[in-house]
């Protein structure tokens, strides 16, 4: 029988002390500072994009040429760097400025745009300005408040024409939830498509070795100017 993963544990008590500060993201700071100290594991950190990013990439293809993509809460960067691959002209982004730095360092010759912002007060001009957004794991690890302001603003960076691939841990209305990561119900997938856009598939896929255990894999898409 395996323990408890230690870098949840890490994300658990860091998370904690924020929260007790009223401070709902600066625990991500607080872990990656830790961890870059070596004193404390990111627990997301798998060296590699998300699988179900992958996969949708390797199912769908997108032409990409002239388009601008977006990763929502980049952390290291491994997701950014498979949508720079794909050939968007890619902004990836993280509220924590020790999480960007460590990506930069990891890929010294990317052409990702790596910089700080904050999901909550995003930056003037990104407001429907990205042809692909990718939202994995970060809506997730905000509680409720503030998390209905998180998931208008990754919805509203979509452009007309634009593509929202959002990636969650899933849980069902009424489930314990212990946070973070705090679990995302079908209701709140739904809500990314409150600011107009239109849903296109919603997966709700069991992880293999552990029926428990789900994930949201929710692709939306904005209508055309006009359509």
């Amino acid at each position: 029988m395996t323990g408890p993963d230690p870098g949840d544990e890490d994300a658990a008590r860091l998370a904690a002390e924020s929260l007790a500060d009223r401070d709902v993201t600066g625990w991500f700071e607080r872990l990656y500072a830790a961890a870059e100290e070596g004193d404390a594991v990111v627990p997301w950190d798998r060296g590699a994009p998300h699988r179900l990013l992958v996969e949708w990439a390797r199912e769908h293809r997108p032409d990409a040429a002239g388009l601008r993509g977006i990763v929502v809460g980049c952390g290291l960067g491994d997701d950014a760097e498979l949508v720079a691959g794909l050939g968007f002209d890619t902004v990836a982004f993280d509220v924590s400025p020790t999480a960007i730095r460590t990506a930069r360092r990891r890929h010294p010759d990317s052409p990702v745009h790596y910089r700080v912002a904050n999901l909550l007060d995003p930056p003037d001009g990104w407001q429907g300005a990205f042809d692909l957004v990718v939202e994995s794991l970060t809506v997730q690890s905000l509680p409720d408040p503030p998390r209905p302001v998180a998931i208008a603003n990754v919805a509203s960076l979509v452009a007309p024409g634009g593509t929202l691939l959002v990636i969650a841990s899933a849980r069902d209305e009424g489930d314990p939830v212990d946070g973070p990561p705090w679990p995302l119900t079908r209701d709140e997938i739904d809500a990314f498509a409150a600011g107009g856009l239109d849903p296109v598939r919603i997966e709700d896929i069991p992880l293999s070795g552990d029926p428990s255990a789900r994930r949201w894999r929710a692709e939306f898409r904005r209508p055309e100017r006009g359509g």
